[in-house]
């Protein structure tokens, strides 16, 4: 009889069958069951080592793409509220900018803190920030309503020194209200010794009344020989010491409404007199206070600003640009600067 080699009804032996088939399931279910127990194994000692801080290791350990893309967009999520919580707090406590200044300094109110400074000790040529102590002695030495006869001659002021005026003639009757918003505005140096005249007889007299008046502040760095600021031997000040300077100007109302003026018809038959301080009108919240120049002192301001509840001003000498300056600092100082003023209005850092 032939032998078939191929039949669909063919079936081996019993005992063939236990002795092919059984073997090799045998290997089958142990090698698995031993996989089994190794990937246990393996995911128990990954998290023994790992612990619950181990989440960076299971992120770059994926076991499925699944579970590990899950794991990047949990990632993705909690890195990107870090960042964000990072920026925010870089925005709150940024770094002060820099400025073209030799010296500044930033001050808070309503306590007078100082919050970033540059150099603010330093004695430098103040130029017309000078008048800030001309109108403070005015203002507390005589009445504002009182009226002045005209001796100084502008003009010939300015073809002597070069110097800004607010254009007085002598002859002229004005109220001394006139002489400080051409003493502040246009920063007129025939104002400034029209009123040394007025309050204290003379030049000599009125600048030993403006630094009793500095002196009666507690400020060291600063001593003036004029009412007006041009530069001279001995006329020095420090950006902290203007800058409280001007706070303290502003703590005046008539003075804090001049210095919020921006252009201003004194009483006679001449032009209005416009204010120097760009800053008004052009930055938000600008309030005052003085600019400056000489060719000694360069560029100088006591800028002021208030926004949201808080008020800054900052003090620029010897600047390229008293603008920009003063523009950055107190972008900063709103932005960054945290508050150096308890609510009580008393200061939480220690006085310079």
């Amino acid at each position: 009889m032939s032998r078939r080699r191929y039949t669909y009804s063919y079936s081996p032996s019993p005992k063939r069958d236990r002795r092919v088939r059984r073997k090799p399931s045998a290997r089958r279910g142990w090698l698995l069951v031993l996989a089994v127990v190794g990937l246990v194994g393996a995911v128990l000692a990954r998290q023994l080592i790992a612990g619950d801080d181990g989440s960076a290791a299971a992120r770059s350990n994926c076991w499925t793409q699944v579970a590990c893309s899950a794991e990047r967009v949990e990632s993705k999520s909690a890195d990107s509220a870090g960042s964000s919580t990072g920026a925010d707090s870089q925005r709150q406590h940024e770094a002060p900018p820099s400025v073209s200044a030799a010296a500044v300094a930033v001050l808070e109110e309503p306590c007078g803190a100082i919050v970033h400074s540059f150099n603010a000790h330093a004695h430098l040529p103040p130029a017309s920030l000078t008048k800030i102590v001309t109108a403070l002695v005015a203002d507390e030495r005589v009445e504002l309503a009182q009226t002045v006869h005209v001796t100084i001659d502008g003009a010939a002021l300015t073809a002597a020194t070069d110097a800004t005026v607010m254009g007085l003639q002598p002859g002229q009757t004005l109220g001394m209200v006139d002489l400080l918003y051409g003493l502040l505005l246009p920063s007129g140096n025939d104002a400034a010794l029209q009123i040394a005249q007025q309050v204290a007889g003379n030049v000599k007299a009125f600048a030993d009344l403006m630094n009793a008046r500095v002196a009666e502040a507690g400020l060291k760095d600063t001593h003036f020989v004029n009412p007006h600021g041009l530069d001279a031997a001995n006329h020095y000040t420090s950006a902290y010491d203007i800058a409280v300077l001007g706070n303290l100007l502003l703590q005046k109302p008539d003075l804090a409404f001049i210095v919020g003026t921006r252009s201003y018809q004194p009483s006679w038959d001449g032009p209005r007199v416009d204010n120097l301080n760009q800053l008004l009108g052009q930055y938000p919240g600008a309030i005052g206070v003085k600019t400056g120049y000489t060719l000694t002192a360069g560029h100088t301001i006591v800028a002021a600003a208030e926004r949201n509840g808080r008020r800054f001003i900052v003090s620029v000498l010897g600047s390229a640009d008293i603008f920009a300056d003063a523009t950055k600092l107190l972008d900063w100082a709103f932005a960054s600067a945290p508050s150096s003023c308890t609510p009580g209005g008393t200061s939480q850092v220690a006085a310079r």
